[in-house]
């Protein structure tokens, strides 16, 4: 994939992304989505398991299995849908975007490939100084962002 290309994915990808940012910061229920949503209706264990089409031990279980981590997406929407409501997920960058992530990414491995020659050179008694290490790292970093090599990820 050319770079251009490529760029134009991943801002996409970050602008969708984006609208989720703020959602990365609440924080899921001590026991979970469905267990305070059914709990703040008012709405018994049985009645959802009528929905589901369960008992209301297997409500319990599904409860228990999201507050563990356990629970799988396909589980979330059926109660979801049960519950006239909409699953939303998404993965969210810790830092601000994917564009960021990549950068951070670049710059470290640029580091550490700088360093490793720099200190080869230094054995030579051919060391370089910290300003034009610090270039180097930054034409490294660029490099490696343009190429997106899949070493960047290992």
């Amino acid at each position: 994939m050319d770079k251009r290309k490529r760029e134009l994915i991943i801002g996409q990808l970050d602008s969708k992304l984006a609208a989720f940012k703020p959602a990365a910061a609440i924080i899921r229920p001590e026991r979970g989505w469905v267990n305070a949503i059914r709990t703040s209706l008012n709405m018994p264990l049985n009645a959802l398991g009528i929905k589901l089409n369960t008992t209301p031990q297997g409500v319990k279980n599904l409860e228990l299995r999201e507050q563990s981590g356990s629970i799988t997406l396909n589980a979330l929407k059926e109660v979801a849908e049960c519950l006239d409501m909409k699953l939303v997920y998404a993965l969210v960058p810790k830092d601000e975007s994917l564009g960021k992530m990549i950068e951070q990414r670049a710059y470290e491995m640029a580091k550490k490939i700088v360093m490793r020659t720099s200190a080869s050179m230094r054995l030579e008694d051919q060391e370089n100084t910290k300003e034009r290490l610090s270039k180097s790292i930054i034409e490294k970093a660029e490099d490696i962002k343009d190429e997106l090599p899949k070493y960047l990820w290992l």
